[in-house]
């Protein structure tokens, strides 16, 4: 296929527009977003704390909220956008998301402030979903790799970039509360954007020339030839194959560790190596924005081997088998290593390869096409979402019980080898029919 796509994108004079790029380049933007307006909570937890009287059983029960609501409308979320569309979704989630941070400024006690937490969760849970039936509608299978980590590689981009952007508005501000509005604010109006330039197909697009609408099509048409015709069969008829409960089981043990780095590791830093405030904000940087950068690496290797002939079966297990393992013996080595300079390499090291699993987003629309990939793309993230809710508890008992990230640390590793256990029982080259 890849020789016939190739074909393809020589055909017409014209050189075709790069649009699809651009879309994903918001996307990116709008994903990065996401992630600050998530981490502004712990940023300003200190503050909220002690204005609020919470004590620290409360505040964990109130920086889990968001993964509750969240969690639980990943399906409807990749419902609605197969029902209505990404773009809608999109700017709609985008709105509604801003309005809760802002709204949360004027909270006057933790249960106030608990329920935005809520909405924010809600709101926020379809553009992932939306994200990938965005992948699935615009890139062909040789560009979904690098579309699926721009997608997904707002998530590390967010988390380094979160502390330091909602920090800087309350110290600029010297309110939590403005902090939040202008966060908010600034969302909303990144809502109305996406509305303004994302489109359902790309013909619907003006900036699409007909170079880049024909070599999208031509490419789906050739994609469309090897899928097997729907029986009409209910969409949980999915779950009857071994590849959509690994897809989403291995995005949960891919996300046990990122959610475990992401909302433990600055304490684990902090207590164990010493990290002072001013260290320990740069060094979540180092190690966040490394897994950024793995991600984009992982999806170029991936889609450039994919247009050289690769098998989907040969890529993704490969890339994602050799992922699960540096990831896993990274932090497995963290357990044992003193050193602050050498935590933090490694620990850069475990993002770096593990976000390669970024391109898990190009597995709902390999494996139910473009019209269910939104369902699919909500199922895999509700796994996922599941790490998200558990996974810090799972640490903080583990902690508290042994009085050690030891066992912390190997409880990463552990999810590590099921991650590339899981990665490699699916079959990507198949489209499922039900």
């Amino acid at each position: 296929m890849s020789d016939q796509v190739s074909a393809i994108a020589a055909t017409g004079a014209i050189k075709p527009t790069g649009v699809r790029w651009n879309i994903f380049l918001l996307m990116l933007f709008l994903i990065s977003i996401n992630y600050i307006d998530r981490a502004s909570l712990s940023v300003a937890m200190p503050l909220i704390s002690k204005e609020f009287d919470v004590d620290p059983a409360m505040q964990g029960l109130i920086l889990s909220s968001f993964f509750w609501t969240y969690a639980v409308m990943q399906v409807p979320g990749g419902m609605l956008a197969d029902r209505f569309k990404p773009r809608i979704v999109i700017a709609l989630a985008t709105i509604f998301w801003g309005a809760f941070q802002a709204i949360a400024a004027v909270s006057t006690s933790w249960w106030l402030l608990l329920l935005t937490r809520l909405g924010l969760g809600a709101s926020e849970a379809p553009i992932y979903p939306a994200g990938g039936k965005l992948n699935a509608i615009w890139m062909t299978q040789n560009e979904r790799g690098r579309g699926a980590t721009l997608l997904d590689g707002g998530a590390p981009l967010g988390a380094a970039l979160g502390s330091i952007v909602i920090a800087w508005l309350i110290a600029a501000f010297n309110s939590w509360r403005m902090a939040f509005v202008i966060a908010g604010i600034g969302t909303m109006i990144c809502g109305l954007w996406a509305w303004y330039y994302i489109r359902n197909a790309p013909r619907e697009h003006p900036s699409v020339n007909e170079a880049e609408a024909r070599y999208i099509e031509q490419a789906h048409a050739l994609e469309d030839a090897a899928t097997p015709a729907s029986r009409g069969g209910n969409w949980m008829a999915y779950f009857r194959y071994r590849s959509v409960w690994c897809m989403c089981l291995g995005w949960m043990f891919f996300n046990t560790t990122f959610y475990g780095l992401l909302t433990w590791m600055p304490t684990y830093l902090f207590k164990v190596h010493n990290f002072d405030i001013k260290t320990l904000g740069g060094a979540s940087f180092i190690i966040f924005f490394s897994g950024f950068v793995g991600e984009l690496v992982g999806g170029w290797i991936g889609d450039f081997w994919r247009s050289r002939g690769g098998s989907p079966n040969l890529v993704f297990r490969t890339l994602f088998g050799i992922a699960a393992i540096m990831a896993t013996v990274s932090i497995f080595s963290v357990a044992y290593v003193t050193n602050p300079v050498a935590v933090v390499v490694l620990l850069s090291a475990t993002l770096f390869f593990l976000r390669w699993c970024g391109m898990y987003w190009a597995i709902p629309s390999a494996l139910a096409g473009r019209d269910k990939s939104g369902f699919l793309g909500g199922c895999m993230n509700l796994g996922g979402n599941i790490a998200g809710v558990l996974t810090p508890l799972i640490v903080g008992f583990i902690v508290q019980a042994t009085g050690s990230y030891f066992l912390a640390l190997m409880f990463f590793a552990a999810a590590g080898v099921a991650l590339l256990i899981c990665s490699t029982l699916i079959d990507y080259s198949r489209k499922l029919p039900i």
